[in-house]
C-alpha cells in the first residue's frame, strides 16, 4: 500500500475506533498512519539519494 493510502486508511480506522469505542481499532489506525509516514520519509530519502547520484554522474561526464 502506498504511503498516502496507509495514512488515509489509518485515519479512517482511528475515526471508526473513536466512534465505536474500539481501542484496538484506534491503535491499529495509529500504527497504520505511522507506517504511512515512515514510508513517505523513506521515499523522500530515496529520491534525495538518487538526485545526489545523478549529480555525481553528471559531474563525471
Amino acid at each position: 500500500m502506498s504511503a498516502d493510502k496507509d495514512k488515509i486508511a489509518g485515519r479512517v480506522k482511528q475515526a471508526a475506533g473513536d466512534l465505536t469505542d474500539n481501542e484496538d481499532l484506534k491503535e491499529e489506525g495509529d500504527r497504520q498512519e505511522e507506517a504511512g509516514k515512515i514510508k513517505e520519509k523513506i521515499d523522500d530519502l530515496a529520491d534525495k539519494a538518487q538526485s545526489k547520484i545523478d549529480d555525481v554522474k553528471d559531474a563525471l561526464s
